[in-house]
């Protein structure tokens, strides 16, 4: 697995619409997902340590930030091909085991992560109310193993931030994980 880091976060740069299948059989686009106050798109999957190891803090902070008026929704773009945790059915029982409360979609054919620049899992992207980004950095300190419980949530304090104020931090640290596992290009051309 090779571990790859975002880059620091264009402000303002507009959220793109989507439609994709949830784990649900819904499909969500962007006005289904937005919050009053913003949005936390995130590109995670089954398979990746870095997910693995926050997965409970993921949800743990999207419920909390819900009640900011900030919804979240998590993007699974990796190819299932290459690890089959990361298949619809395999994205359907982890939503299910872990009671996601945010939906949970498969972009098959990559068009979204390659739209948004999604680089890794987790990537997280945090938009205001005007869906401008304003977040684009790491969960915590955590890495392939969880950081300590009393960490700085740093995640969850940029996106109240944005939430209250429409604004994100100047100083944001990098998330850090897997590379999206891509498509060989000749499959969806």
């Amino acid at each position: 697995m090779v571990s790859t880091e975002t880059p620091i976060c264009d402000f303002n740069i507009p959220a793109i619409d989507f439609n994709l299948k949830g784990t649900d059989g819904k499909i969500y686009n962007l006005a289904s997902c937005q919050g009053e106050n913003g949005l936390l798109i995130m590109f995670i999957c089954n398979h990746c340590p870095y997910v693995k190891a926050i997965i409970d803090r993921i949800i743990r902070d999207t419920k909390e930030l819900k009640k900011s008026g900030l919804n979240a929704v998590a993007i699974m773009s990796n190819n299932p091909d290459e690890y089959e945790a990361d298949s619809f059915g395999n994205m359907q029982k982890i939503a299910k085991e872990m009671d996601f409360p945010f939906p949970y979609l498969v972009d098959e054919t990559q068009e979204v992560a390659k739209a948004y620049g999604a680089v890794c899992t987790p990537d997280f992207f945090g938009y205001n109310a005007n869906l401008e980004l304003q977040y684009r950095g790491r969960l915590d300190a955590s890495r392939k193993e969880s950081a300590d419980a009393d960490v700085k949530r740093d995640l969850f304090e940029a996106m109240h931030q944005v939430a209250t104020t429409g604004q994100g931090p100047k100083q944001q640290s990098p998330s850090i994980g897997c590379s999206i596992k891509w498509r060989p290009l000749h499959k969806y051309e």
